[in-house]
């Protein structure tokens, strides 16, 4: 019951802590660490310390270099 209160939670965020964006995306944290440090994906650390995740842009980003439907047909 508290996972599907956290989930439901997470799902009305907006603005997303780095722990809440690795458990949304599905990444292991050390991956996700390595996107923000290679700057691939679109976060924000206002404070110099802390990262936040913009969930619309994150949703954006996870939803770029989609596959031609051909290529599962292959």
């Amino acid at each position: 019951k508290i996972t599907e209160l956290q989930a439901n939670f997470l799902s009305q965020n907006t603005v997303l802590t780095f722990e809440e964006a690795a458990r949304y995306t599905g990444f292991s944290r050390s991956y996700l660490y390595k996107l923000t440090h290679l700057q691939k994906i679109p976060c924000s650390k206002p404070a110099g310390k802390m990262l936040f995740f913009d969930r619309a842009e994150l949703e954006n980003w996870l939803l770029t270099n989609q596959v031609n439907e051909s290529w599962y047909n292959e």
